[in-house]
């Protein structure tokens, strides 16, 4: 089966990235970014007392798969925990890395990129968001 790269679920997802900014005070704060391509994704979280995310912003400069799993993350990420990040990261990894099924769950949305898996140089940009997140979430953790 043949997959188009750049289809409409993601150019629509890539030009509506939620929670667009920055956060006051964040617990919590990563950058990421791609050497081949130079896209890069910031995120800043705030948790609450049971380590759930409740406040998330993020700013991106990337590509539209880049942009994509950035809305992904955005529209979903609110209520997540660590563990639920990491699972939807390394999942998300393996998908486009290894051709292993898509997330399931509250990122399920992921199967959208499931493309990427066939072009190699644009793996890394498509991780950032997720990578991002789980680093700053472990950063609000660890303080």
């Amino acid at each position: 089966m043949e997959h188009v790269l750049y289809n409409t679920a993601i150019l629509t997802l890539a030009a509506g990235i939620p929670h667009l900014g920055t956060l006051e005070n964040p617990h919590g704060s990563a950058e990421k970014s791609a050497r081949l391509c130079g896209s890069r994704v910031s995120v800043q979280v705030k948790l609450d007392e049971t380590g759930r995310v409740v406040e998330f912003a993020q700013q991106v400069k990337a590509c539209a798969l880049g942009q994509a799993a950035s809305a992904i993350l955005g529209k979903d990420v609110i209520g997540a925990d660590l563990a639920e990040l990491t699972q939807a990261r390394d999942a998300f990894r393996s998908m486009v890395k290894d051709g292993t099924p898509p997330p399931t769950g509250r990122f399920s949305d992921l199967n959208i990129l499931v493309a990427v898996k066939e072009y190699p140089q644009r793996h890394q940009s498509s991780l950032l968001p997720f990578e991002a997140v789980v680093d700053a979430v472990t950063a609000a953790l660890a303080v």
